[in-house]
């Protein structure tokens, strides 16, 4: 059996083929269905003329880099990007390290240095609202005459809707912040997930009977959402287990740091510094501080009993 492998390529100048290609661009925060409408179509038509399906992707987010001061969180990590676009099937995923200086960029440069030299577009798919260029000075009607005049073809993507909303990554991250996974979920196509590193806690879990793995996601740029309990899907070294999971300051141990501490049910392996992904399905409650550890261990058995019936019905 032979396994699609995805090239990834970080920066343009380290991309050498000469095939030439159908290209897209994007940040694609998320990788939503909108993104997967289009990337879908991307492949077919790449199978179809026998040509390369590639993404051309910016990290950091240049709304990051643009913006002074932005608050701005995301969606997906890269290491999470890159793996959901793999899983759709393009061939080489260029990652361009976005920079004011790579910002300057005129319309004619970008088009013609890079879409035309470099990756040797024959076909480019495009959102209808995409502008490029210095001061995002270039629309689409721009890049079809680009088009016209270097001999690639320009494809404009309308908008993709579900239930008739606009999808966007804005949107489904108001959703994130306000809980509202059912719509997260119907946005993404898939759980919105948290992946990281067990770290040691301090153990109060374990005396509780309620042990908790301490997950450390490294990217600050992450977006978490609220603090309180959720109920979550665990995947752990290729099996699937159900848990809940608290997000926050655990206030009645008087903390101080934001922990997320996930409780898996019906497991107790040692997995200190192994790697969790937790899909988050449902926020069962608020952040609370309780009086004492045997009131806290009350709530744990009822919010337990919750997400065990939850994941019942």
């Amino acid at each position: 059996m032979t396994f699609f492998q995805m090239n990834l390529i970080n920066g343009i100048e380290n991309y050498n083929n000469s095939s030439k290609s159908i290209l897209t661009i994007g940040t694609f925060d998320g990788v939503h269905l909108g993104h997967q409408k289009i990337i879908s179509s991307l492949v077919t038509n790449a199978k179809h003329q026998k040509l390369e399906a590639n993404i051309l992707t910016f990290f950091p987010h240049p709304r990051m880099v643009l913006q002074k001061e932005t608050n701005l969180k995301l969606i997906d990590t890269l290491k999470e990007k890159e793996k959901l676009l793999s899983d759709l099937g393009i061939d080489n995923l260029i990652v361009q390290p976005f920079s004011k200086e790579f910002s300057k960029l005129s319309a004619i440069e970008f088009v013609r240095d890079i879409l035309v030299n470099k990756l040797r577009v024959s076909t480019l798919m495009i959102g209808y609202d995409h502008h490029f260029g210095k001061n995002r000075e270039a629309s689409v009607k721009d890049l079809i005459k680009y088009g016209e005049t270097h001999n690639f073809k320009v494809n404009v993507i309308p908008p993709q809707d579900v239930s008739s909303i606009v999808v966007s990554s804005t949107k489904i991250r108001n959703a994130i912040k306000q809980s509202n996974f059912k719509k997260v979920n119907q946005f993404l196509g898939r759980p919105f997930e948290l992946n990281g590193k067990v770290t040691k806690g301090d153990g109060v879990g374990r005396t509780i009977k309620f042990p908790t793995a301490n997950i450390e996601i490294e990217e600050i740029y992450k977006l978490i959402p609220s603090r309180g309990v959720y109920l979550v899907e665990v995947y752990f070294e290729g099996n699937q287990y159900s848990g809940m999971m608290n997000i926050g300051n655990r206030p009645t141990l008087n903390g101080f740091n934001q922990t997320i501490e996930t409780h898996i049910f019906d497991f107790d392996e040692n997995i200190y510094d192994k790697s969790l992904k937790v899909f988050l399905l449902k926020k069962i409650r608020d952040e609370k501080k309780f009086d004492s550890l045997t009131t806290l261990k009350k709530q744990l058995i009822k919010d337990e009993e919750i997400c065990k019936r939850t994941l019942r019905e």
